[in-house]
């Protein structure tokens, strides 16, 4: 089930003395939609609630766990009830190509040069680069596992693992765990043999998975001690342990990264002041304090360029990070979706 959080953030200012885009009476709130977990939190903190107060008007927020189909419900419905999105890559590249977002006034911006070549999109504007890599309980594992392969090591590390519960990922994972190179990793996910191939490797441990749909669950299966080690989002991991004093540890070589954007849905009513929310969220000023919160990259690049280096280390976007991890082929996913969810599903089932 979909994660659904709202937060009203009442403001009493005049929306007509902020000089933003002005909003009729009666008319619906903006309304940004985002992951939830601790990064909403950040992001209410350092976006939402400044900017609330900036626009002089409630600005609500809630959280999803992501899907095309869930942004092509919304706009082909009329009148969608989201205005600001957080999508993945390929729901970015999806969703421009079939006309469910508005186009992205770079002026407003400062231009594209201002950000990360992968951050700008004529439907789309970067917000974090972010990783999916092994998480584990350093408290329980002091010699933890440092590989994929590791991953899959049962007999070295018995108990239950947990994957996000999907194909995306989890077939990478799954041979690279099986030895396939990350220079090699595509092009062998590319052929119906390097499919078989990944399957065959899950197969190795069905019993063994604990599956999760939500970003926050990996890291409750490990403070639980329900798994001993779990895919999850770098951020979350390093969220928790600021926020709870865990001592989670991230693996990145093996990781892969992403970017992550703001979209604003097509004929949204709020579309206006959306352009201008995505604008405050990537100022330089306001996306620097985001690490300081949750350790995901920044797409501005003067915004990257004030991190301090306390916070620098945690984030995928960091040299040493980078080191073995790999960039997500969003085309490939694009391209193969449909075909590989169908067949990650009827494998689920059996």
């Amino acid at each position: 089930m979909r994660l659904k959080t709202k937060t009203w953030l009442c403001i009493g200012a005049l929306a007509a003395a902020t000089g933003l885009a002005g909003v009729p009476a009666g008319a619906r709130d903006l309304t940004v939609v985002s992951w939830g977990g601790t990064y909403q939190d950040a992001q209410r903190d350092i976006y939402f609630k400044p900017f609330s107060e900036k626009l002089g008007k409630p600005v609500l927020d809630e959280a999803w766990n992501g899907g095309y189909g869930v942004l092509q419900a919304k706009v082909k419905a009329g009148a969608p009830n989201w205005d600001v999105v957080q999508v993945e890559a390929e729901e970015l590249e999806l969703g421009c190509g079939d006309g469910l977002f508005e186009p992205i006034d770079w002026d407003k911006l400062g231009g594209e040069d201002k950000f990360l070549d992968s951050a700008v999109n004529e439907c789309g504007v970067g917000a974090i680069v972010w990783s999916t890599a092994i998480a584990y309980d350093a408290d329980k594992l002091a010699d933890g596992p440092q590989s994929w392969a590791d991953f899959w090591d049962t007999a070295k590390f018995p108990g239950k693992r947990s994957l996000r519960k999907g194909p995306k990922y989890t077939l990478e994972f799954a041979l690279l765990a099986d030895g396939v190179s990350a220079e090699e990793l595509y092009d062998v996910l590319s052929t119906p043999e390097g499919v078989d191939r990944a399957f065959a490797k899950l197969e190795e441990i069905r019993d063994d998975i604990v599956w999760w749909e939500a970003g926050a669950q990996p890291l409750q299966f490990l403070a639980s001690g329900e798994v001993v080690m779990a895919s999850a989002y770098n951020g979350r991991i390093t969220g928790i342990n600021r926020s709870e004093g865990r001592n989670f540890k991230v693996v990145w070589p093996g990781s892969i990264y992403a970017v992550d954007s703001w979209v604003i849905l097509k004929d949204a009513e709020n579309k206006d002041a959306g352009m201008d929310f995505i604008a405050f969220a990537s100022e330089p000023e306001n996306q620097k304090k985001l690490p300081e919160f949750v350790a995901y990259g920044l797409p501005n690049k003067e915004a990257a360029g004030m991190v301090s280096e306390e916070y620098e280390a945690d984030l995928p976007t960091t040299e040493k990070n980078l080191e073995g991890a790999i960039s997500l082929d969003v085309d490939f996913w694009i391209d193969n979706s449909e075909a590989l969810t169908e067949r990650f599903n009827a494998w689920l089932a059996q």
